[in-house]
């Protein structure tokens, strides 16, 4: 059996600062050129870079969609992909939702549908629903319910929230 020696010093380069790697997001509208850390999830860059604390960390395993942002119109749990890997996209979070003042039909929906109870799941909620109404695959509250299945609410709003989108939905013109 081996016996315990002490640990022999790291070589030079393994205790070197490891270097950020320069990426450009569009943001809500705004071109963003950051240095960022390559283990930085999408996630932690918009909450805790760009203050951007909308998008909710709930699981952090890409399991629950409270982190869910748009992708080039595309929803995708940002908890599940490094910063570095969206280099040049253009990312649309709960923030960049509304225009000005006014709120985004989605937003008004989830409001007069009551579709939120603590709230903690909805700006994921409407990012997941503004991406399957970009996907044009829902026709139908089986639709929604299924196509949305990856964002959890804990309060169980789910007949509410079908309602909002359904009414959103309903709204869009014909593709």
């Amino acid at each position: 059996m081996p016996t315990l020696t002490a640990s022999r010093p790291l070589p030079a380069e393994a205790s070197r600062p490891i270097d950020t790697i320069p990426i450009t997001l569009t943001v809500n509208g705004s071109v963003r050129r950051l240095q960022v850390e390559p283990w930085t999830t999408l996630l932690d860059l918009l909450r805790d870079k760009l203050d951007l604390t909308g998008t909710k960390k709930g699981c952090d395993h890409g399991q629950c969609g409270a982190c869910t942002v748009l992708i080039d119109g595309r929803r995708i749990n940002s908890c599940l992909t490094l910063a570095v890997v969206r280099d040049g996209c253009a990312i649309t979070t709960i923030e960049g939702m509304a225009t000005g003042a006014d709120l985004h039909p989605l937003q008004a929906a989830f409001i007069e549908h009551d579709a939120f109870q603590c709230g903690y799941c909805t700006p994921g909620q409407i990012c997941s629903a503004q991406g399957l109404i970009n996907e044009g695959r829902a026709t139908s509250r089986d639709d929604v319910r299924e196509l949305m299945s990856g964002n959890l609410c804990r309060c169980g709003a789910y007949t509410n929230i079908t309602d909002a989108v359904m009414d959103v939905l309903q709204a869009e013109p014909a593709r």
